[in-house]
């Protein structure tokens, strides 16, 4: 990794942090506003979306198909949840599955990091933060993502991935800007702080907690060659992504919640969009797949 890569990425975790603190600071004050959570919502559902359907499950596994509109509309929006440019992504996280918690992985909590409780510290520390100043952005797009680097429309987005950082600020400036009836500090600050800052931090730190929570704190029911887990309380938040241990187990699957009560708000986008035409060969998973590769005897918490 280069100095100004590892540069730009301790700026992309520190000042969504700071940002944070500020709001926290602000709010102490009542310096919060129904348009800046309205805001928020817009900004963390649609830059959530971007990675989860967009980076993961369209890019990534193609677990399903789309128009190419909607393809690179995904990737844009995937772009402005901060996480690196798209075939930087893709490739990373391919290379994850290839090498899950061995040798190799970008970001396993196991993998090289001892035994022991300071082992767990310094995996766990690793796997949500201390990749990216490290591995991030390191595997071959040439090996991991042939596919994208083939797409010119892709490698334009992935080229772009600066201006639509700025886009990323940008645009909950200007939507507070106008919720608030044109008031500068009162709508475009404060949006910029909740809408971009906060939301940037929150959408960061569920992403990585899939990561290193996901691959250690949680529950298994299926034969796998890792230590994925799944952990219901992130489910929301991470819209269907912390049942981690389901995707590893059935990585093309689209749906990640393979059970009623496992709450997959992405799954249902795709479910969405197969009814109305913008999504074809959904990859699903039937019962009786499922029940083929449950663990035996099942797997306990740890």
């Amino acid at each position: 990794m280069t100095r100004l890569e590892r540069n730009a990425n301790i700026v992309a975790v520190v000042i969504p942090f700071l940002g944070v603190l500020a709001a926290a600071a602000l709010l102490w004050q009542r310096f919060l506003y129904a348009s800046d959570l309205a805001v928020f919502a817009i900004m963390y559902t649609l830059t959530a979306i971007g990675i989860t359907v967009g980076y993961h499950r369209l890019l990534t596994h193609r677990a399903f198909q789309t128009r190419r509109w909607l393809r690179y509309s995904l990737a844009v929006l995937g772009s402005m949840a901060l996480q690196g440019p798209v075939i930087d992504w893709v490739a990373d996280h391919r290379k994850h599955h290839t090498f899950a918690d061995e040798d190799g992985d970008p970001h396993s909590p196991h993998a090289g990091h001892g035994a022991g409780l300071r082992g767990m510290v310094a995996g766990l520390w690793h796997a949500h933060m201390g990749w990216l100043f490290e591995t991030h952005g390191q595997a071959s797009s040439r090996r991991f993502a042939p596919d994208l680097l083939e797409d010119r429309g892709m490698r334009r987005i992935h080229r772009g991935f600066p201006l639509l950082a700025l886009l990323s600020l940008v645009l909950p400036f200007l939507l507070g800007f106008a919720l608030s009836g044109g008031s500068l500090l009162a709508g475009g600050v404060s949006a910029l702080l909740w809408g971009g800052l906060v939301r940037i931090f929150l959408v960061h730190h569920i992403t990585w907690s899939i990561n290193s929570i996901c691959h250690f704190f949680g529950r298994r029911r299926f034969r796998t060659n890792d230590e994925s887990t799944n952990v219901f309380w992130l489910a929301l938040p991470s819209l269907g992504e912390a049942w981690h241990h389901n995707h590893h187990a059935f990585p093309r699957s689209a749906f990640h919640g393979l059970r009623w009560y496992e709450l997959d708000p992405s799954g249902w986008l795709i479910l969405g969009l197969e009814r109305i035409g913008l999504a074809w060969d959904v990859v699903k998973v039937t019962r009786e797949h499922a029940r083929e590769k449950l663990a035996k005897p099942l797997a306990s918490t740890r």
